[in-house]
């Protein structure tokens, strides 16, 4: 009885985190918001105090819901904090969200990934899901900036992969790529 009570209250806890970052995702577009960097970059500095959670929240949400690209999103963060900061806020931002999307597909399984992703990009790397190559191609994945890691995380969660393999390929491998993001900005000029 207790268990069924347990996971009866994380299914609605669920479902308003949703309901909430849907709405959150209505007003961002609404309000340009996700149409292009600076308009991320402007929000976010618009945030004062605030900022640094408001910017790790639409993180969790572009890997759970991808409507702006993750790469554009790093660099945003990148600029508006600076290399430190912005990788730091990067970091928990996208280690939560890959978490949060590992167990929606848990949960809700393929019908959830065929909602927010193109089906061609799914055939193409479910074939390694049902393979034993499955985990080398998620930690190149998360490694590689361009992959899609935000589909991937989400087809570690209905693999043979355990949440531990999962987690801790997230945390160690996660860092080499927005490492990539935070030297970006100081390399090139127009991002100074």
């Amino acid at each position: 009885m207790r268990k069924k009570k347990i996971g009866l209250a994380m299914h609605f806890v669920t479902i308003i985190i949703t309901i909430l970052i849907v709405l959150f995702v209505i007003y961002g577009f609404k309000e340009n918001i996700f149409h292009s960097d600076d308009g991320l970059i402007h929000f976010i500095e618009s945030c004062g105090i605030v900022a640094p959670i408001i910017f790790i929240f639409i993180q969790i949400i572009q890997v759970i819901f991808p409507i702006i690209p993750g790469g554009a999103s790093c660099l945003a963060g990148v600029i508006a904090f600076g290399a430190f900061y912005g990788f730091i806020y990067n970091y928990i931002g996208l280690c939560l969200g890959s978490i949060c999307s590992f167990f929606l597909a848990k949960i809700y399984g393929n019908k959830l990934i065929e909602f927010l992703f193109k089906k061609d990009t799914i055939d193409k790397y479910l074939i390694y899901v049902k393979s034993n190559k499955f985990k080398k191609v998620f930690i190149w994945g998360i490694i590689l900036p361009g992959a899609p890691d935000d589909l991937l995380c989400y087809m570690a969660g209905f693999s043979k992969m355990n949440f531990w393999t999962f987690f801790y390929t997230i945390i160690l491998a996660k860092p080499i790529t927005l490492i990539f993001y935070s030297l970006f900005k100081d390399y090139f000029p127009p991002f100074n």
